[in-house]
C-alpha cells in the first residue's frame, strides 16, 4: 500500500496555518492609533530623540490600519490607547496587546522595530516580526496606554535572511543621503487580545511532533505512531470552531510527548542569546535601539519564564544601554547579579581578531574586562566570538591571558572546502597555549529550537566517541530580537522526548565545566583557524582599514610618550581620554566593521571618526613631547618604533640623524637608486628589474621579472560582495603596463600608469635608513567589480612565507598539496611577509594594507616566490560606493635573511620617526637589550595608581633570555595578566634584579605583562 504520511504532514501544515493561528486568538478589540513623525535633523531623516524631548515635543495625529509611515532611518512614535473589554472578566484566557508596524516575513532584526514604553516612559519590551506581544496588566475594563518608538531601518536582507538574489544586489538604502523619503512601511494590525492558552499549547505541541517526525526516518516505529496520533488528534478538533476539541487533541497527543529519550540521546544545553551586530546593514547608533529593545524583551521574558536565561557579550553594548536607559540598566544588572543575565566574552565588542593588532586585541579584553568588573562585579571565563571571520594562532594565548577559560564560536562551519573536524576539542596557540573549544554542531549562533535544529546538532556532531553534549544558543539574532516564549516552549517539550537529542536550559558556563571534563583524551587542532569563506574583507574598504592601524599605531605612541611626560616632568597622565579613544577605536574593530562588510553609513562614519581621533591623539602626542624635550631649537627626533632607528634607540628622543646616503641617476634607460647597503635599477615603466644586496651580491628580483608591478583582476564573486574573493579571480590577470616613469630632481623615481577609469602614480626612492627599496602608491580609483594588487617576485625557493601576526608571525606553506592549503588563496598579514632561503631573503611590508597572496612557481631561470600586496577591490553590496576615490599606500621591499629582520621594518614603516624641536634628548623608559624580545607597550596602569605596565614578546619563535632595562628605579615588579591583575601572570617570566634590570626568560612567542611600582619623590 502506498504511504500517505506526507498527507498526513500536509494536513498538519493546513491545520496550523488556516485553523489553529487564527484560533490561538479567542477575542481581539482594536486599539486607537496615534502617531507623530520625528523631524529631520540635517541630512539625517528622523534621528532618535529622548522620551523627555518626545514628551514635551510630540503632537500626535490620529491614524488607521494600513497607515504608511517611516522613510528610510527615521523615527516614528506610535500611541497606543484602549481598554479591556469588562466581558473579558468571565472568559479563560491571557489577555495581551498585539502591535503590528507592518511587518514582513523577513526575520527579525532586519526590518522595522519597536520599542514599547508605559506612559510615563518606562521600557516595557521589544517588537519584532515574530514577537510583538506586550504583556497587559490592565484588568478588564480598564484603560491601557503605551507609546511606541518605532524605527524604520529598510530591509537589505533580501526577504529572507539573505537568500535572495536580490540580497546582493547595490542598493541606495545604506546611506540616508539616497535613501529616499518615500514611507516604507504599512501599519498593521493593533489590538487588544484575549488569548486562548489551551489552543496555543496545542499548535506548539503539534508543530513540535510534526517536526520530529519529518526528521525520523520512515521505517523508524516512532515516526508512524508520532503520524498516527497527529492524525487522531486533528480529527478531534473542528477546524471551524477549534477550541472546543483542543483539550482531547492535547490528550491525544499527550502519550507521544511523554515518551522519554534514550539512555543515550546527545544532551544539548540550550541558552538564550541574541547575536547583536554593532554596526552592519544599519549603523551604530541604531544599533543602541537594537540592544535597548532585546534586552527589553529578555527581561520581560525573564519575568514571564523562571527558566529562561541569556548570555550577552561586548561591554560597548551594556555600555549604551546604560547611557541612553539607566533604569533598564538596573533591572539588567539585578538580573545578572541572579545569574540569569551572563554577560560573556570580556571583550568590548566582538572584534575581528585578525587583522587588529596584539595591542588592540589585549585592550579589547582590558576594557571589556574591566567593565564587568565594575558594574557586575565580575569578569566571565568564557571566550565569545560566535561570528568574527576566522581566529589566528595568537588568540589562544590572549584568552587565556585575560582569564578565559574556554572559547565558543561557530564561524568555521562556514568553510567553503574543508570540514572542520571536530566540534569539542583543544585549541593551541602559536605559543603553546591550549584552551578548551566548542563549535555548535547546529551550525549557528540563532538556533529557534526546532526539532530539525535538535536533529542537525546530533547529526553534525564529529565527537560522539568522547563527549555526549552540545551547546545551542537560541534567539533572533545578527540584527537582535533574542529568545521568544515560543521558543522556552518547544525546549520544554523536546527536553525528554524520544526520537529527539534532550535538552536542559543553562549557562555557557554549566556547559564547559561538564564538556572539557568528559574527554579523555580530547582532540587538539594547532595553530590558526582559517576561515575557508569571506576571503575579501581583508581589502575591502580600505580607508576603514588604514584609519585603524594609523591610530593602533598612534594610540600606544601617545601612551608612551604620556607616560614618559608624566613620570619625568609630572605632566597629568590623560588617562580619561587615552581610554575614551581607545573604545572608539575598538568599536570600530567590530567583525563588520573593520572588515568592510557594512553600508555606506558605517563605513563614512568610521572614517570621520577616525580622522578625528588622529586629530586628538597628535594633540595628545604633541603635549606630551614638548613637556618631554622641554622648549628649545635643538632638532629632535622621536622614535616610536620598537627597534632603533635613524640612530635613535626605541623610545627615545634623540639627535636628528643625518638621511642615508643614496644616489639615483638615470642608465639604459631606466634608473639607478643605490644606498651603501642596496643597488636598485628600476626600468622604464617604474617597475623593479633588479634588488642587489650589495655585501653578499645576492640578487632578489629573479630574472625576466618585474618588481613592485601593478595587478588587476576581475572580481565579481559568486556572492556578497564585500564579504568574498573567489579563487576565480585569478582567471583573469592584467599587468598594469605603459607605466612611464622619470626621475626627479629630488633623486624620486615618479610613475605614472594608466588605469582603465583612474590612474594610479608612484614614487620609488631608498628608504630613508637606507638598506630598503621604498615604492609610494597613489591611485584615483573608479573601477567596479576589480582588484587591485602590487606584486613582489624573489629570487627564493621558500617552502612557506612568514606573516606578521599578533605577537608574532604565523608560517603558511606555499605549496598547494592538500585541499586545506589550496584554500588558502587570500590570507592576512599585518604589517609584514617574509620569505627566504638560509642565508638570504625579502621582507614585503605595507603600513596599511592586510590582505595578501604568496605563490612559487619555476621558469627557465629557477624557482620564484612572489608575494602581492591586495591594494583595493570595488564591491557593490552593502556599499555600492565602496573604496571609490582617492588612496594612498606605501611598499617597502627589504632584503631581510630572518624574520627578525623583516619585523624590524614592519616596525620601521608602521612607526616612522617624528621630528621636532626641543632642548634636550630624552633616553627610553625602558629597553629590550635582545632584538627577540620586543617591547610593545608601555603605560601607565589602567586602574589610574600610577604603575607603570610594560608588555613584551618574543618575536622569533625561540625560547629567549634577555635584560628589560628602565631608566628610572623599579621598587617592586610583579607579573600580571593580559588585563593588568597582578600575581596571574607566570611569575618565572620576569625577576628584577636591581633597580633597573629586569631578567626575561620568554617562552617561544610568549606575551608577558609587568607591573612596576617606581620610586618616586612623594613615596619615600
Amino acid at each position: 500500500m502506498p504511504s500517505r504520511d506526507h498527507l498526513v504532514l500536509e494536513r498538519v501544515d493546513r491545520f496550523i496555518g488556516e485553523y489553529l493561528d487564527e484560533a490561538v486568538v479567542a477575542d481581539r478589540r482594536p486599539l486607537a492609533v496615534s502617531a507623530w513623525q520625528v523631524p529631520d535633523r540635517g541630512d539625517l531623516p528622523g534621528e532618535p530623540v529622548s522620551v523627555e524631548r518626545m514628551q514635551r515635543d510630540a503632537i500626535f495625529t490620529p491614524v488607521e490600519t494600513a497607515h504608511r509611515w517611516g522613510r528610510a532611518w527615521g523615527t516614528t512614535w506610535f500611541r497606543v490607547e484602549g481598554e479591556v473589554p469588562a466581558e473579558w472578566a468571565a472568559r479563560d484566557g491571557r489577555i495581551e496587546l498585539s502591535l503590528d508596524l507592518g511587518f514582513s516575513q523577513a526575520k527579525p532584526g532586519f526590518q522595522c522595530e519597536g520599542l514599547v514604553r508605559t506612559h510615563g516612559g518606562v521600557v516595557v519590551k521589544g517588537l519584532e516580526p515574530r514577537n510583538h506581544h506586550v504583556p497587559v496588566t490592565s484588568a478588564p475594563g480598564e484603560r491601557l496606554a503605551f507609546t511606541v518608538e518605532a524605527a524604520a531601518n529598510p530591509d537589505l536582507s533580501g526577504g529572507d535572511d539573505f537568500k535572495s538574489p536580490l540580497a546582493f544586489a547595490p542598493t541606495p538604502l545604506g546611506d540616508p543621503a539616497t535613501a529616499g523619503a518615500e514611507p516604507l512601511y504599512r501599519l498593521g494590525r493593533m489590538e487588544v487580545r484575549l488569548v486562548d492558552e489551551t489552543v496555543e499549547r496545542l499548535r506548539r505541541e503539534v508543530i513540535v511532533l510534526a517536526g520530529l517526525a519529518r526528521e525520523l526516518t520512515d521505517s523508524d516505529p516512532r515516526r508512524a505512531r508520532i503520524l498516527d496520533g497527529l492524525e487522531r488528534a486533528l480529527y478531534a478538533v473542528d477546524p471551524d470552531a477549534p477550541t472546543a476539541g483542543a483539550a482531547a487533541a492535547r490528550g491525544i497527543l499527550a502519550p507521544l510527548l511523554a515518551a522519554p529519550a534514550a539512555a543515550s540521546a546527545h544532551r544539548i544545553t540550550a541558552t538564550g542569546h541574541a547575536h547583536i551586530d554593532s554596526a552592519w546593514l544599519w549603523p551604530s547608533r541604531e544599533t543602541v535601539r537594537k540592544v535597548t529593545r532585546t534586552f527589553a524583551n529578555v527581561l520581560e521574558l525573564m519575568d514571564a519564564d523562571p527558566d529562561a536565561v541569556f548570555v550577552s557579550s561586548s561591554a560597548q553594548h551594556f555600555e549604551w544601554v546604560r547611557r541612553s536607559d539607566p533604569e533598564l540598566f538596573e533591572r539588567v544588572k539585578a538580573r545578572v547579579a541572579e545569574g540569569r543575565f551572563i554577560p560573556v566574552g570580556n571583550m568590548w565588542v566582538e572584534s575581528d581578531v585578525n587583522m587588529p593588532s596584539g595591542e588592540s586585541l589585549a585592550r579589547q579584553l582590558l576594557a571589556g574586562t574591566r567593565f564587568f568588573e565594575e558594574h557586575f562585579g565580575a569578569r566571565s571565563d568564557v571566550g565569545w566570538l560566535p561570528d568574527s571571520f576566522g581566529f589566528p594562532a595568537g588568540l589562544p594565548q590572549l584568552l587565556r591571558g585575560a582569564g578565559l577559560e574556554w572559547f565558543f564560536t561557530q564561524k568555521m562551519c562556514w568553510n567553503d572546502v574543508d570540514t572542520m573536524p571536530h566540534h569539542s576539542f583543544v585549541w593551541e596557540g602559536l605559543d603553546g597555549s591550549r584552551i578548551f573549544t566548542h563549535f555548535p554542531p547546529n551550525n549557528t549562533y540563532s538556533g529557534d529550537m526546532r526539532p530539525t535544529e535538535l536533529a542537525r546538532s546530533v547529526r553534525n556532531f564529529a565527537d560522539h566517541a568522547g563527549s555526549t553534549r552540545s551547546l545551542m544558543p537560541f534567539g533572533f539574532g545578527d540584527g537582535g530580537g533574542g529568545p521568544t516564549r515560543e521558543m522556552m516552549t518547544d525546549a520544554r517539550l523536546q527536553a525528554d522526548l524520544e526520537g529527539s537529542p534532550t535538552v536542559s536550559f543553562g549557562t555557557p558556563r554549566d556547559f564547559f565545566l561538564e564538556a572539557a571534563a568528559e574527554p579523555v583524551d580530547p582532540p587538539v587542532w594547532s595553530g590558526e583557524m582559517y576561515l575557508q569563506f569571506h576571503r575579501g574583507i581583508y581589502t575591502s574598504q580600505m580607508r576603514t582599514k588604514r584609519g585603524n592601524r594609523r591610530n593602533e599605531a598612534l594610540l600606544v605612541e601617545a601612551e608612551h610618550w604620556s607616560a614618559a611626560a608624566t613620570l619625568r616632568r609630572g605632566l597629568p597622565y590623560p588617562s580619561a581620554e587615552l581610554d575614551e579613544l581607545w573604545r572608539e577605536v575598538l568599536l570600530l574593530q567590530f567583525h563588520d566593521i573593520l572588515p568592510g562588510s557594512a553600508i555606506a553609513w558605517v563605513h563614512r562614519e568610521a572614517e570621520r571618526s577616525h580622522a578625528e581621533t588622529t586629530e586628538r591623539l597628535e594633540r595628545i602626542i604633541a603635549d606630551a613631547v614638548a613637556a618631554l624635550v622641554g622648549d628649545g631649537s635643538t632638532r629632535l627626533v622621536l622614535n616610536p618604533a620598537a627597534v632603533t632607528a635613524g640612530g635613535t634607540a626605541a623610545g627615545a628622543a634623540g639627535p636628528a640623524p643625518q638621511p642615508a646616503v643614496a644616489s639615483a641617476e638615470a642608465v639604459d634607460g631606466g634608473f639607478r637608486l643605490r644606498s651603501d647597503v642596496i643597488d636598485v635599477l628600476v626600468g622604464p615603466d617604474g617597475t623593479l628589474r633588479s634588488v642587489r644586496e650589495l655585501a653578499t651580491g645576492r640578487e632578489l628580483i629573479p630574472a625576466g621579472r618585474r618588481g613592485g608591478l601593478l595587478q588587476l583582476h576581475v572580481d565579481a564573486p559568486s556572492k556578497w560582495d564585500a564579504w568574498e574573493l573567489d579563487a576565480a579571480y585569478r582567471l583573469s590577470t592584467t599587468d598594469v603596463d605603459g607605466g612611464t616613469a622619470t626621475l626627479t630632481d629630488e633623486g624620486v623615481v615618479h610613475v605614472a600608469h594608466p588605469l582603465p577609469n583612474g590612474t594610479a602614480e608612484q614614487w620609488i626612492d631608498i628608504h630613508p635608513e637606507g638598506g630598503a627599496v621604498r615604492i609610494r602608491t597613489r591611485v584615483e580609483w573608479h573601477e567596479r567589480h576589480r582588484l587591485l594588487k602590487i606584486a613582489f617576485p624573489v629570487a627564493v625557493h621558500a617552502p612557506d612565507a612568514a606573516y606578521e601576526t599578533q605577537f608574532g608571525h604565523v608560517r603558511r606553506p606555499l605549496h598547494t598539496n592538500t585541499s586545506w592549503d589550496e584554500a588558502r588563496y587570500e590570507v592576512c598579514a599585518h604589517r609584514w611577509v617574509h620569505v627566504g632561503e638560509p642565508g638570504t631573503g625579502a621582507a614585503i611590508v605595507n603600513d596599511g594594507v592586510y590582505g595578501h597572496d604568496a605563490t612559487r612557481t619555476t621558469d627557465e631561470h629557477g624557482t620564484v616566490t612572489t608575494v602581492r600586496q591586495s591594494l583595493l577591490r570595488a564591491p557593490m553590496f552593502p556599499d555600492p560606493d565602496a573604496d571609490q576615490g582617492v588612496h594612498e599606500f606605501t611598499s617597502v621591499f627589504a632584503p631581510a635573511e630572518t624574520t627578525t629582520d623583516a619585523a624590524r621594518w614592519g616596525s620601521l614603516v608602521g612607526s616612522p620617526l617624528r621630528a621636532v624641536t626641543g632642548a634636550e634628548a630624552v633616553p627610553p623608559l625602558v629597553t629590550s637589550t635582545v632584538a627577540g624580545l620586543v617591547v610593545s607597550a608601555v603605560k601607565l596602569a589602567a586602574d589610574g595608581s600610577s604603575d607603570l605596565i610594560v608588555r613584551v614578546f618574543e618575536q622569533r619563535g625561540a625560547r629567549t633570555g634577555g635584560i628589560l632595562r628602565f631608566d628610572l628605579p623599579v621598587a617592586s615588579l610583579e607579573v600580571c595578566d593580559l588585563v593588568e591583575t597582578p600575581g596571574r601572570g607566570r611569575a618565572e617570566a620576569a625577576r628584577l634584579e636591581d633597580e633597573t634590570i629586569v631578567n626575561l626568560d620568554l617562552r617561544a612567542f610568549e606575551v608577558v605583562t609587568l607591573r612596576a611600582r617606581l620610586h618616586r619623590p612623594e613615596m619615600s
